[in-house]
């Protein structure tokens, strides 16, 4: 008994870490430091309306494109970067075999999902909603309430059954961290 209660904490702990991992802290600093500057803290022009969009799918692609990185650790010792491919990572810089870093199916759920994830960030940031929709009543804001735990849930079940073995840019390579 004590073994599987184990397990499954172990189990439970290695989720709660992938969705930790989803989106990059990085990115969501970025929106965060940003957007109300972009909005012009809700109150926007068009001009306002296309710089906080291309804010949005400029942090979006970042979300999407730190799911298909990995490094790994060659002989020397030396953490290197790349970019997952159909036929390994790229670029290799050594002699090591990188053709186990193919990009599966998990990888682009994890891309999907991730900005899914940032979708709803977005439109939990109050001058987001005040520019882009600036005459939501009280029963769409309801559904603002209610949609951020449902895609929680979701993308929660869909990264247990993909977990994310990447360890892109700014994660330490498996090596690295099993060593510690």
């Amino acid at each position: 008994m004590a073994k599987s209660s184990s397990s499954l904490k172990a189990k439970t702990l290695n989720s709660i870490g992938n969705l930790i991992r989803v989106l990059p802290t990085g990115t969501v600093f970025i929106y965060q430091f940003l957007n109300p500057i972009l909005t012009n803290d809700g109150h926007c022009t068009v001009v306002n309306k296309y710089l906080s969009g291309i804010l949005i799918a400029l942090c979006g692609f970042s979300c999407a494109f730190s799911c298909f990185t990995d490094s790994y650790i060659d002989n020397d010792g030396a953490t290197h970067y790349g970019i997952a491919t159909m036929k390994g990572l790229w670029p290799t810089t050594s002699a090591v075999d990188t053709t186990t870093y193919k990009i599966s199916v998990g990888d682009f759920a994890h891309a999907f999902f991730t900005v899914i994830v940032f979708g709803v960030v977005t439109i939990l940031d109050r001058n987001t909603v005040d520019c882009f929709f600036p005459s939501f009543e009280s029963t769409q804001k309801m559904l603002l309430m209610v949609f951020p735990p449902a895609i929680g849930a979701i993308s929660s079940v869909v990264f247990v059954v993909f977990p994310n073995k990447r360890h892109g840019i700014g994660y330490p390579s498996q090596d690295e961290s099993s060593s510690k």
